[in-house]
């Protein structure tokens, strides 16, 4: 079975309205707009950074727009109006597409996870023959994946970068239910399914009826008993509904018959009809569901809510980001062409392109290289003041000629190769000339005449050194004679008078405690108030005078007749007999 249209989800069919924008591009004449006088093959109508959107790009999408929206039923207003948008949203596409590349989105396992599943939906047994449907239509099966993963990177990247932020909550999605509550309201409708018993040619064929009511009650029967109303519709109906089960779809009130519609919309969902007779036969309905009219409560439709809702928040948001991306991104529309979504920077950018004009060869001069370049900026070649400009106003016209050629030959010196210069030796050939202007030093006005004579550069004029002599050899000079009496010294300071030496001898002397001078120390307070004794002289309580000696070893000392206790003896001096 090879599909007539192979639809994409949420994206554009690649039938005959791709192969129709092919034609359209293949058939557009060339014209010759090049200045150069070649042929345009591909005109440009938008760049987005390293993107471009060709002439070919925007009518193949002009026709895709247009052929889905007359599926739609739109009106020649409604398309008119839906090309405005166009390039705006061919531009938002390369802006995805551009982001999903920076992120490291490429969307090739979501890309076979979706072709496989268009395979199956068309019963096709490999890729191969999906290929080949797709070439039999005229549609490049490379295109045809192409697109499938711009919608997929274009997804996720709404998904990562808006989707992700916006969250929510019940109590969000309860108040946007109750402000729309009538954009769900809905008339009162039912889904039916149907078993068909025909009596075939005779309808009006009274044993035919009768055996075609027989069945319709067995088969009404067999449902009451608990019977599967899909697989009987399956196993006995004669209609065109058999291979789906019976299915008939959703009708809301006043599209069907009147007694059809009389006999489904009093029946509670899952219960059926008894046999209709009609001019096939007979017929039994089942209500699969039965909808009532008017608002319906809010856990009925919540999942439908909360999409609405997210649609609505995710709108904004991403209007926003992209307007944040096409401030960043490098946007050119070719005059003529429009872009609805076009933002300040995009409208007003920052960088012009101009023709390129090549650049003018400069002339180049032949000059002398030395080590330091001097210009007539440097303070050797500043006009002297007015006392200097008087004198200099006397010379000739040749000699200021030639220090002009002068100035401006050293103007124009570029520095060179280094010289070596060695110790104790002048530069003989990076040092530049000496000017023939008289100069002066900075800030010294009045010594222009002293200067004048003073070289500009020292090593330029050095003068020979001193000759060293022996300190024998100088003259002797006479001695000046000595004055008698004290001599003073013109240089010394006057000697100092008696106020300013007491004001010495009080600033060095050191400060107490209580701040006043310490030179004087305070004396101690007496402890006693009777007379001093010492301690040798106190007599002992048995009449003798302790003498602060004490006996040597136990040995008992001998006193004096006079009742005195002689010395112990010392080595080396005789002992004194006692008296």
């Amino acid at each position: 079975m090879n599909p007539k249209i192979l639809l994409i989800p949420g994206a554009v069919s690649l039938s005959a309205v791709l192969l129709t924008g092919f034609a359209l591009a293949q058939a557009r004449p060339s014209t010759p707009a090049s200045p150069y006088g070649g042929t345009t093959v591909e005109e440009i109508i938008a760049r987005v950074d390293d993107q471009i959107i060709t002439k070919s790009d925007y009518e193949r999408a002009q026709s895709e727009l247009d052929q889905e929206m007359r599926q739609r039923g739109a009106t020649m207003q409604e398309i008119s109006e839906s090309h405005k948008e166009l390039l705006r949203n061919l531009i938002d596409q390369q802006l995805w597409l551009a982001k999903g590349k920076e992120l490291g989105i490429t969307g090739e396992t979501e890309l076979v996870n979706r072709l496989n599943e268009i395979r199956k939906q068309y019963n096709l047994a490999t890729m191969e023959d999906l290929e080949k449907a797709a070439k039999e239509q005229g549609v490049s099966f490379e295109d045809f994946k192409a697109n499938i993963r711009n919608q997929i990177i274009t997804q996720e990247v709404m998904r990562d970068q808006v989707g992700r932020k916006i969250a929510p909550t019940p109590g969000e999605v309860q108040r946007y239910f109750e402000a729309h509550k009538q954009d769900y309201a809905q008339p009162e409708s039912v889904k039916l399914g149907e078993i068909l018993i025909s009596t075939g040619s005779q309808p009006d064929d009274p044993e035919k009826l009768a055996a075609a009511k027989a069945k319709a009650d067995d088969i009404e029967a067999r449902i009451h008993a608990g019977g599967d109303f899909s697989q009987l519709a399956r196993s006995f109906s004669e209609g065109t509904t058999a291979a789906a089960g019976g299915d008939l779809g959703q009708y809301k009130k006043g599209q069907l018959d009147p007694l059809f519609e009389q006999k489904t919309f009093g029946l509670k969902t899952g219960e059926v009809t008894e046999p209709i007779r009609t001019k096939q036969g007979f017929v039994i309905l089942k209500v699969i569901q039965h909808v009532p009219g008017g608002v319906p409560q809010f856990k009925d439709v919540e999942n439908d809510v909360e999409q609405n809702y997210f649609e609505a928040k995710a709108g904004p948001a991403m209007r926003q980001y992209l307007g944040e991306l096409r401030d960043e991104a490098a946007i050119y529309i070719k005059p003529g062409y429009e872009d609805s979504a076009a933002t300040a920077a995009e409208k007003h950018p920052s960088i012009t392109f101009s023709a390129y004009t090549p650049p003018v060869a400069k002339k180049k001069r032949k000059v002398e290289r030395t080590r330091f370049r001097e210009t007539t900026h440097t303070f050797r070649q500043k006009s002297a003041p007015a006392a200097a400009g008087q004198s200099t106003a006397t010379s000739t016209a040749p000699a200021s000629t030639a220090t002009a050629s002068t100035k401006t030959n050293q103007a124009a010196m570029k520095p060179g190769k280094k010289e070596k210069i060695r110790f104790g030796k002048a530069p003989q050939e990076t040092l530049p000339q000496a000017p023939s202007s008289q100069t002066e030093d900075a800030g010294a006005g009045d010594q222009v005449a002293a200067s004048a004579n003073e070289p500009d550069n020292p090593l330029e004029h050095q003068t020979a050194p001193e000759k060293k002599t022996r300190y024998s050899d100088r003259a002797k000079l006479p001695k000046a004679p000595k004055s008698k009496g004290p001599q003073l010294d013109p240089e010394a300071p006057a000697p100092a008078d008696a106020a300013e030496v007491a004001d010495r001898q009080a600033q060095s002397s050191a400060l107490g405690l209580g701040g006043n001078e310490t030179s004087s120390k305070k004396k101690k307070k007496a402890t006693t108030t009777g007379d001093k004794t010492r301690l040798s002289d106190k007599k002992k309580p048995d009449g003798t005078e302790d003498t602060g000696e004490k006996p040597l070893g136990n040995a008992p000392q001998q006193q004096a007749p006079n009742g005195t206790t002689p010395a112990p003896p010392q080595p080396g001096v005789p002992a004194t007999p006692p008296q």
